[in-house]
């Protein structure tokens, strides 16, 4: 678009700022573009087969560890449960009469001992016979094998009890699994299934991502890979929040995109309930300084993707078309369209053009 060149009638010069340019070390400045993304994000599935009964959050919504997600139908694992619980409490019932049966046992052990050692002095005082010695072994060896016979009775049924607790306890994780729960607190980005669908293993059925855990994943030039490294400090500037973050790159995946001739930098975001994944975000990083002009901020006019600057010649202001680059503060490095030693007028005031006759003042 070409500039006007009006002049400016007799004594109506404008008042306006004039600062000279010279060359200074400025940083220098390394600016990268990604895309924010949660550090941990996954999949919610079922772990057995069955149709959802219902689904219990919708995309945005905010779960805390632990909270069921997702309800399976589970009418086979239902009555599984009962019958594994029928069967523990059927041999737990039965544990008191096997108790009592080794009391009995016991007692008449007690009885056939004692009545071998009477017999055994009579037999040895030659007042009993053989025979009679005989009978009363035998009815403690009877005695030991009826108590050994009850204690082996509760041994088989304290395993029994052990066998229905571990079946018990199987088709009790097979319940647990007909829930589907969040392993930590998030937020639901993408709800992929509806009650009535058949659930499968490892068949998503809701994604969720952790909350307050973001980072930005920056593209970076492979020609910066040795002079960015983990650590190194940057400022991020997210489109959707109005400020920049301080930062540190926290992870570097060294490994190369084969097209884009890039590899990503990882760099932390704080906590804030305004960042989300997926969202733009820019990151500048200082890698070193250089010799550059700079200008005020104010005295850049922007229009459109034009950049331009009122520089001063012989008490006329004249439009220059410039390119910038970073910003320094409340100054701007300049690429282009200027030459170290002109005069630029700051702050560009709404009167400025070009051709208008300008009083310099301090």
């Amino acid at each position: 678009t070409p500039e006007k060149k009006a002049a400016a009638p007799a004594g109506a010069a404008i008042p306006a700022r004039a600062v000279k340019l010279a060359a200074e070390t400025v940083p220098e400045i390394y600016e990268a573009t990604g895309t924010v993304r949660a550090r941990t994000a996954t999949a919610l599935s079922a772990r057995i087969m069955g149709h959802i009964r219902e689904v219990r959050v919708q995309a945005g919504d905010s779960v805390r560890a632990g909270q069921v997600v997702a309800v399976l139908g589970a009418r086979g694992i239902e009555t599984g449960l009962q019958a594994a619980q029928a069967a523990r409490e059927e041999a737990r019932s039965a544990l008191p009469e096997a108790e009592n049966a080794i009391a009995a046992a016991q007692a008449q052990l007690n009885l056939a001992q004692a009545t071998w050692k009477r017999m055994k002095s009579l037999h040895e005082q030659k007042s009993i016979t053989e025979q009679e010695m005989d009978e009363a072994g035998a009815r403690l060896e009877m005695a030991r094998a009826n108590h050994q016979m009850a204690l082996a009775k509760k041994k088989q049924l304290e395993e029994k009890i052990r066998q229905a607790e571990s079946g018990l306890a199987a088709v009790s994780l097979q319940k647990s699994y007909a829930e589907v729960t969040a392993p930590f607190a998030g937020i639901v980005i993408e709800r992929k299934a509806e009650p009535g669908m058949l659930a499968a293993p490892g068949m998503p059925i809701v994604v969720m991502e952790q909350a307050g855990a973001y980072r930005l994943e920056a593209a970076i030039e492979e020609g910066m890979l040795a002079r960015i490294r983990p650590g190194a400090k940057a400022m991020v500037k997210l489109d959707a929040l109005d400020k920049e973050i301080e930062t540190r790159v926290s992870e570097v995946v060294p490994a190369l995109d084969a097209m884009s001739r890039t590899f990503t930098a990882k760099l932390d975001l704080p906590a804030s309930p305004q960042i989300r994944s997926g969202l733009f975000g820019r990151a500048r990083f200082t890698v070193g300084e250089r010799t550059a002009l700079t200008i005020p901020a104010a005295a850049l006019e922007r229009e459109g993707q034009l950049e331009r600057v009122y520089v001063h010649d012989n008490g006329v202001a004249r439009a220059r078309l410039v390119t910038t680059g970073a910003q320094l503060g409340d100054r701007l490095a300049v690429l282009s369209g200027l030459a170290e030693g002109e005069t630029v007028l700051a702050p560009s005031g709404a009167r400025l053009r070009d051709g208008v006759r300008v009083e310099v003042r301090p």
